[in-house]
Order: C-alpha cells, then sequence, then structure tokens
C-alpha cells in the first residue's frame, strides 16, 4: 500500500512539473520500457530514438493521465507507440520477442558471445512474425500487459489475443528450428 500512495504522491509531484518526481516515478519501469523499445525496433539506435521519445511524450502528456489505467500501463503504450511509429517511419519491419523470454530477462554468468548469438537468432525468428503477432508477444512478455489489455490495444476480442499468441509462439519455434537447420 505504501508504494501505491508514494506512486501517487510522485505522479502528484510530476504532474506540477517535478523532474526528480517523474524520474523517480518511471524508475521502477525504466528497463522494461527500453526493453519494449528494443524488442520492438530490433536495433538499439531506433530503440533509444523510441524511449527518448517515449519520455518526453510522457512528460509532456502527464497532466492529462487521469489515471483511468496504472501509470505503468499507460508508459509502455507510449513506449509502444512510440517504437511502432519510427519503425514505420523508416519503413522497417521489424519488433521482437518471446520464445527466448528467459534470454533477454536473465542476468546470469553465461558466456556474452553466445548469449548475444542467441539473441540474434531470435531476433531474426521474430522479424519474420506479422506485426500484429510480434506487438502481441511484445506487450505480453515485456510490459506485462494482460490479455484484456493487449486486446485493447489492439482492438480485436480476447480470443483473438490468444490465439494470436499462441500462432506467434508456434512460428517463432518453427523459425528458430529453421535457423539451426542451417546453421547444420
Amino acid at each position: 500500500m505504501e508504494s501505491a500512495a508514494n506512486e501517487a504522491q510522485l505522479l502528484a509531484e510530476a504532474k506540477q512539473g517535478n523532474r526528480r518526481a517523474f524520474s523517480l516515478l518511471l524508475e521502477p519501469y525504466r528497463n522494461r520500457l527500453w526493453a519494449v523499445c528494443l524488442r520492438t525496433c530490433g536495433h538499439r539506435a531506433d530503440a533509444e530514438d523510441a524511449l527518448q521519445n517515449t519520455l518526453i511524450a510522457i512528460w509532456q502528456n502527464l497532466p492529462k493521465f487521469r489515471g483511468e489505467s496504472s501509470i505503468s500501463t499507460w508508459a509502455f503504450r507510449i513506449a509502444q507507440n512510440s517504437a511502432l511509429a519510427i519503425i514505420r517511419k523508416r519503413r522497417e519491419v521489424t519488433v521482437d520477442e518471446d520464445a527466448a523470454e528467459y534470454v533477454f530477462d536473465r542476468a546470469d554468468d553465461t558466456d556474452h558471445a553466445e548469449t548475444n548469438a542467441v539473441r540474434d537468432r531470435v531476433q531474426r525468428a521474430l522479424e519474420t512474425l506479422s506485426e500484429d503477432f510480434r506487438v502481441a508477444l511484445v506487450l505480453r512478455e515485456f510490459a506485462d500487459y494482460t490479455y484484456e489489455q493487449i486486446a485493447d490495444y489492439q482492438q480485436v476480442p480476447v480470443q483473438t489475443v490468444r490465439s494470436r499468441l499462441n500462432r506467434a509462439r508456434k512460428q517463432l519455434k518453427e523459425a528458430l528450428l529453421a535457423q539451426e537447420q542451417i546453421e547444420l
């Protein structure tokens, strides 16, 4: 309860223009916002632009935030939209996520070269998915959206989200297996 009260206080102060409160408000979400931008854009430079655009949009629109959703849900939606805007602007079709969630979220002592190689394979596999599938995966796995939130975001029924996620995971697995066959 204290955390929610603290977040409410930081939100109120940030809405009044307090930059330190704004920074503290977003601190718990910063890594996941970065992950959403990076996995959506697929390229570090584009993700940096998307994250910067996200933070600017959040700052500029914070006074308009009505609290109908959590600040994190609102921020992740802005991040996803910022990243998709960059993709569309660059006319690239690159987004990212899922089957190797463990690779992206795990900090362990494994070989970094191997981890980077796996990330690259996953990225290439994700690039084969349709935008609807990739966006659903990014929102589910990195932004922790519920099925209902994804349905609202994509303006489709919840059952469609379930189907997209299921099919996206299967297609991602198939693409990863196909890459393994090529590399052998």
